[in-house]
């Protein structure tokens, strides 16, 4: 139990701190206090203190300098704040079948036993189109809890794989011009030519979309993977975060945030995603289970903006779910009883020792 209060603790101090330095309450290229000025100051302990400059260092909120301190990275105005000078190391560098980073299969053999044994006339029932309730209420609650995502299960929508999904957006918001990261993930720009979709390509700096090939775009929807691009690996600094959110606030954009491969982060928490810090209703969230599980597993979900949900309904609502009713009430279990979190904890763990 002590544990857990540390860990509450040194959370709610990296949130506080990341507040002010956002706020400018430590702007640009100052100084914030030492370890134990801030660990009298909050009454917690030396550790907890660390381990939040630990996240706010990794997340480019802050920049450590030997011998003389911390000092603020972050600067507001821009989108050229340090990331962590050394790469977060990728899960790509990792082969998919090393022992310990695959998802057990004796687990997610005996789960689908369980579902076969206690659910059987339910594994034959259409689902609803945009998936399963139970299914769309256990990704919420997940999110919530390790995401710092709060959302209404409503808003989720079920479908067979990213691809799918790009699609569904393809669809849902045609009549816009849409901006990608250039090099990005080849099918993104090949399932938008098919739909028909006007894109324009904006190169990658070394901490996301170069700030003046933004500003210029004409795009109104921006697909981005700001945990770390692919092919590049280039992981969006906290300033280019917040770039993109005030791009997105100006004249109604949206983002559309793919957010693959994010649970495998070596940071002590995950990275703040962009719906999350989203004040306006304008970020569309991407997420599958081709990376924790399977990628013979085709599922992955897409959370809307309220301000889209009608819309959707009105366009897209009559597709079926392209997810087996049998495949969501598998994962609903693994979500449910902690197994999904253990297994994504435990290869955290084992990259972060590997890594070492």
């Amino acid at each position: 139990m002590k544990r857990k209060t540390n860990e509450t603790s040194y959370i709610k101090l990296y949130n506080h701190i990341k507040k002010d330095i956002v706020d400018g309450v430590y702007p640009y290229n100052t100084k914030i206090p030492s370890k134990r000025t801030m660990a009298s100051q909050f009454g917690v302990s030396v550790i907890s203190v660390e381990h939040a400059y630990d996240l706010l260092r990794d997340e480019g909120y802050i920049r450590s300098i030997e011998k003389s301190g911390y000092f603020v990275s972050f600067r507001d105005s821009d989108g050229f704040s340090s990331f962590p000078e050394e790469n977060l190391p990728s899960f790509h560098q990792i082969s998919a079948s090393q022992e310990g980073y695959v998802f057990p299969v004796s687990v997610l053999s005996k789960t689908m036993r369980t579902i076969l044994t206690n659910r059987r006339e339910d594994i034959l029932s259409k689902s609803p189109n945009c998936g399963l309730p139970e299914f769309r209420e256990a990704i919420s609650r997940y999110l919530a809890r390790n995401k710092d995502i709060r959302i209404d299960p409503s808003r989720i929508i079920i479908g067979s794989g990213a691809e799918y999904l790009y699609n569904l957006i393809a669809g849902l918001l045609s009549e816009n011009i849409f901006a990608l990261e250039d090099p990005s993930y080849e099918k993104i720009q090949r399932v938008y030519g098919n739909s028909n979709i006007k894109y324009e390509l904006l190169p990658l700096g070394k901490d996301g979309i170069e700030s003046k090939a933004l500003e210029r775009t004409k795009a109104t929807v921006l697909h981005i993977s700001p945990f770390r691009s692919f092919p590049t690996g280039i992981s969006a600094s906290a300033s280019k975060r917040h770039e993109y959110i005030r791009w997105a606030d100006s004249s109604g954009r949206i983002i559309v945030e793919d957010d693959y491969e994010s649970e495998f982060s070596v940071l002590g928490k995950p990275v703040e995603t962009l719906f999350s810090m989203a004040a306006k209703d304008n970020v569309i969230y991407l997420n599958t289970f081709s990376k924790t599980i399977s990628p013979a597993l085709r599922v992955g979900y897409m959370l809307l903006p309220e301000s889209l949900l009608e819309k959707f309904d009105q366009k897209l609502g009559f597709y079926s779910c392209t997810v087996p009713t049998f495949e969501q009430l598998v994962l609903t279990e693994l979500l449910n009883n902690g197994t999904f979190e253990r297994h994504i904890n435990r290869v955290r763990r084992k990259m972060r020792s590997d890594l070492t």
